[in-house]
């Protein structure tokens, strides 16, 4: 694996959490929505990893990508509230299926493995650079 792949991979998971920190920030935000635009509860979303070869010539280095963005299949959260103009027959408010603690764990491991990726990108820069002074010397 040459060290300029090094970059290829460490950007393509920077670009995979991205859009893992922006699903979990929808999540959070619509965590106490009643109603989407659809009429119906929120579904908390979750975002897709797959590995996917970076390079060419016979390199074996993989990064990864975001194969899909998946809907939770968990059934909506009932709250029992018969004042909420939302209430069925029986007094339950449907909420979304968000489970708060979950993703602010999910949001605190992309947020650190995007950190991880930016080290991993500064330590290569870092070598790249030690290696030119090496020649000039």
């Amino acid at each position: 694996m040459s060290l300029f792949n090094v970059f290829q991979v460490s950007s393509s998971a920077m670009t995979a959490q991205s859009m893992r920190l922006n699903t979990v920030a929808s999540n959070l935000a619509n965590a106490d929505s009643i109603t989407s635009s659809d009429g119906t509860p929120y579904k908390a979303k979750h975002v897709v990893f797959e590995a996917t070869p970076m390079g060419g010539n016979g390199d074996i280095s993989k990064g990864v990508r975001v194969r899909q963005v998946v809907e939770d299949a968990a059934p909506p959260r009932m709250v029992y509230d018969p004042k909420n103009p939302a209430a069925d027959e029986k007094g339950y408010v449907a909420f979304p299926n968000v489970n708060v603690v979950e993703e602010m764990t999910n949001m605190i491991s992309a947020s650190r493995s995007y950190q991880t990726n930016v080290e991993v990108m500064n330590t290569a820069k870092t070598m790249l650079l030690r290696t030119l002074q090496i020649g000039q010397g």
